[in-house]
């Protein structure tokens, strides 16, 4: 499982600088920063604008469009719960409540030991093989409560 490093606004800076030269930098420089750290703090707002000389509401404006960027801490672990309609078709929601029932785990939160973060999404491509979960950059589909157990434990180890 992925393990995020602490914000670091030296190391971010020269992410920014390192990347700033490439075509429409913007997008992966807040790519590797969520890779990094997790998420992109506050902090790398001004970074960012500066290195690529933005404001800093074009900063702002990109990471809250799209929805794949994070503004807060996760947990160590990050999984993503495919909630599109296929996936509610094959029993996506009976693994929310699941989550809930059996782990105390709700959708949108992060565990208190900061181990797991788990949240919705709305399509995963993977439809055909419902209900899906992404478990950092891995892919699972198929997913029943035994698997879903199985995820959960590792991420606690």
């Amino acid at each position: 499982m992925a393990r995020h490093r602490r914000w670091d606004a030296a190391l971010a800076k020269q992410m920014a600088l390192r990347l700033a030269d490439k075509e429409g930098a913007l997008l992966p420089i807040l790519h590797e920063l969520q890779a990094t750290f997790g998420y992109i703090d506050d902090r790398a707002v001004s970074v960012v604008a500066d290195v690529l000389n933005l404001s800093k509401a074009e900063v702002v404006g990109t990471i809250s469009f799209y929805p794949d960027f994070r503004s807060s801490e996760v947990g160590e672990t990050v999984i993503r719960l495919c909630r599109a309609e296929a996936c509610q078709s094959v029993g996506c929601e009976h693994l929310v409540a699941h989550l809930k029932d059996t782990h105390g785990i709700e959708v949108g939160r992060t565990t208190s030991d900061g181990r797991l973060t788990v949240e919705s999404v709305y399509c995963l491509g993977n439809c055909a093989l419902g209900p899906s979960i992404l478990v950092e950059e891995q892919p699972f589909g198929r997913v029943d409560t035994t698997l879903l157990d199985e995820l959960i434990a590792e991420a606690r180890r």
